[in-house]
């Protein structure tokens, strides 16, 4: 009996020991896949910036410029995000559906107007690729064009959205009017990414009131959309 036992518990044992073997291992910080989303244009707002979507783990905003179009001051901004997981597997499902950007993504047509210079690039542990661009006409990397400036366009405000709470209170709501207004034209993404400026106008009683409820209606808004 207590042999009979013995060589059950071994099985189990050896069965448990075969099945995790023959299980992937669980995917870590080195095994990450990223897209990278860079744009320099000198006429615009932002002048630059770079957006690094990883796969895993939040993801990371940089820009440098004016802080608005009707301001000389200019600084340089960095910020680590948080990303929806639909957003975040959409933009990987259209990085390959662009090839990797391993090929040449630019339309290459002649008087196109300049609209920045744009690259996109993927790395993961086996692939890379990168191109450089103004404009193309694959329409994976239009769509991903869109999203990607789009998102760069909610983290801008929730960097002015910094700047004024600290130091310029009354534009803020000028600021979120704005952005109401685009999430009610669904040009507003990820809104959650800026929650933590958004929380800190709601809870500042030095903001007046009906900016508060401003913020406080961006955020209650379904997918960050109004």
């Amino acid at each position: 009996m207590l042999r009979q036992f013995s060589s059950l518990w071994l099985f189990l044992l050896l069965s448990i020991m075969a099945r995790a073997q023959s299980q992937p291992p669980a995917p870590t910080t080195g095994d990450a896949a990223v897209v990278t989303f860079t744009l320099d244009f000198p006429a615009s707002q932002p002048e630059h910036y770079s957006i690094h979507i990883s796969s895993v783990g939040s993801s990371h905003y940089e820009s440098s410029g004016r802080l608005s179009t009707d301001s000389d001051d200019t600084d340089s901004f960095e910020f680590d995000f948080p990303l929806s997981a639909e957003t975040r597997s959409h933009i990987f499902a259209l990085a390959q559906q662009s090839g990797y950007f391993q090929k040449d993504l630019d339309s290459h047509k002649k008087n196109l107007a300049f609209t920045g210079k744009k690259v996109l690039s993927y790395k993961d542990a086996s692939r890379s690729g990168e191109s450089t661009y103004n404009y193309s006409l694959i329409p994976a990397v239009q769509e991903l064009t869109n999203l990607l400036q789009s998102l760069s366009s909610t983290l801008e405000f929730g960097h002015r959205l910094d700047y004024y709470l600290r130091y310029q209170k009354l534009a803020l709501d000028r600021e979120l009017k704005r952005m109401e207004e685009m999430a009610r034209g669904h040009t507003l993404i990820e809104v959650t990414a800026v929650e933590p400026i958004l929380q800190k106008i709601i809870a500042d009683p030095a903001v007046i009131n009906v900016t508060r409820s401003r913020a406080q209606r961006l955020l209650e808004a379904p997918s960050g959309k109004q």
